[in-house]
């Protein structure tokens, strides 16, 4: 596709990305995949060409070095970018962006306040809360915006966020809360996978089937939850039989502390995601 990618026609694009790391990319291919928006009207910024050139190849949309451009051209504007930059790319762009503009942050930490206040004038903001599995069109977003945004913006956006998983509009004061279950938790979902994968490895399985084996056992028992509405633990006492296995195996979870060590985890998540 190239550089002729971008924007040139002088036509607004519907969303845009300033930054192509993994979150924007997660974002994308469940934007793209779910036709929600035609490739083409997608326009993202990096800084290498490298990574520009993968993305374009990668999911068809069009491709910037300049941070501004998209900023000044596309309806709906995604900051993907690592918290740490946040300060120094909204001084970039906080020129750049009129009042007609919505602007999506994913950064923990940035309350809409003090956002609003790096961007020094009247801003329409929604700040959100995705997780990688959007990859796979399986995210998981909180939103919640400031009364600039109106209704109907915000449905544009949580179309957008739903195109690649599941959204839902949120207090503000819970997205702590949202950075530690469903933000930063695929990480502990691995490692439980890779944990399990282990122990069958141990037992003689061959790794690639551990991994399989282990990874469609979380994914349906995730899928039973949302789908039986069934109480965790009722689903787990459906499990468990009289002096049976898994019970046995319930026991040593309970032993080694799983639950106060997932709890503690996510405790530790939430106050760190309020110091970035």
């Amino acid at each position: 596709m190239g550089h002729k990618a971008t924007i040139g026609d002088g036509e607004m694009k519907k969303i845009g990305f300033i930054g192509c790391g993994n979150m924007a990319k997660a974002m994308i291919g469940g934007i793209v995949a779910s036709g929600l928006v035609p490739p083409q009207e997608v326009l993202a910024s990096a800084r290498t060409e490298a990574t520009r050139t993968a993305a374009e190849k990668t999911y068809g949309i069009c491709t910037t070095a300049d941070n501004r451009e998209v900023a000044q051209n596309c309806e709906v504007v995604v900051l993907a970018v690592k918290p740490q930059v946040y300060p120094e790319v909204i001084a970039e762009i906080a020129s750049a962006v009129d009042e007609h503009t919505v602007l999506v942050t994913i950064a923990p930490g940035f309350t809409l306040a003090r956002l609003e206040e790096l961007f020094g004038h009247s801003v329409k903001l929604v700040r959100t809360m995705p997780n990688t599995p959007a990859m796979v069109r399986e995210g998981m977003t909180a939103a919640c915006k400031n009364t600039a945004v109106t209704e109907q913006e915000m449905e544009s956006v949580l179309a957008i966020l739903s195109s690649f998983g599941k959204a839902k509009l949120i207090p503000e004061g819970l997205m702590d809360a949202v950075v530690a279950v469903s933000g930063s938790s695929p990480a502990y979902v691995y490692l439980f996978i890779e944990a399990m994968a282990d122990a069958a490895v141990l037992q003689g399985m061959p790794r690639p089937m551990a991994y399989e084996f282990a990874a469609q056992s979380v994914y349906g028992a995730a899928k039973m939850v949302l789908e039986t509405g069934k109480h965790p633990g009722e689903l787990k006492d459906m499990v468990c039989s009289p002096k049976g296995t898994t019970i046995e195996a319930v026991r040593v979870l309970e032993e080694k502390g799983l639950r106060s060590s997932v709890i503690e985890a996510m405790i530790a998540c939430g106050e760190k995601a309020k110091k970035v």
